[in-house]
């Protein structure tokens, strides 16, 4: 075998090796992205059930503010229980197989993105809540469903506060168990193949 030829046997050899290590890399951490989802999503989903249970029994037996307050836990975590459903069957269906670095890295990055916008309403919901409760005293007829409902939106808001920005952090501190070999770039040459990785 001439020169040349096992220098181009040899570059397609260790580009093989280069690139299914790279694969598995982008495997195992995709895996563990889809662990971490599927994780949050179950904490968000049990939640949710929680306070669905509790808000029914609620409804049903109590009076005043806190019928109120188990009727909105009724309404805000059938929400929360859809968007949990609907993120797992999602996280199911990804295939790692099948997924790039780039997209692996893409669809991280967009649900950092989203955990992090979601914390900014939260904030918003805990405020809404408080502006429910400032009405409650000014309304006669409405006064115990607004506090009541207020204090719901409250402690909704401050628990999905908590969760998406500890859930953003989850995500975040996974980004360094990246490979380092995963960004490769391999040139052929007159001589053979060159090979240069990031980083």
């Amino acid at each position: 075998m001439d020169r040349r030829k096992l220098l181009l046997l040899s570059g397609i050899l260790i580009f093989g090796f280069l690139s299914l290590s790279a694969q598995t890399g982008i495997n195992s951490f995709c895996i563990e992205s889809k662990k971490i989802n599927s994780g949050g999503m179950y904490v968000l989903g049990g939640w949710a059930l929680a306070n669905i249970a509790w808000g029914v029994y609620g409804w049903a037996n109590y009076t005043g503010q806190l019928r109120y307050f188990s009727q909105m836990n009724v309404f805000w975590n059938t929400v929360n229980l859809a968007i949990a459903g609907i993120s797992l069957s999602s996280t199911g269906q990804m295939d790692c197989n099948v997924l790039s670095l780039t997209e692996v890295l893409d669809r991280q990055m967009k649900t950092e993105r989203t955990l992090l916008l979601n914390a900014g309403l939260d904030v918003l919901y805990i405020g809404s809540g408080f502006v429910l409760r400032y009405f409650a005293g000014k309304s006669e007829n409405r006064s115990t469903l607004l506090r009541g409902y207020g204090n719901s939106v409250i402690m909704q808001g401050a628990f999905l506060l908590v969760f998406d920005l500890a859930f953003r952090q989850v995500l975040v501190n996974h980004r360094p168990l990246l490979p380092d070999n995963l960004s490769l770039s391999v040139t052929p040459q007159m001589t053979g193949f060159y090979a240069s990785f990031s980083f």
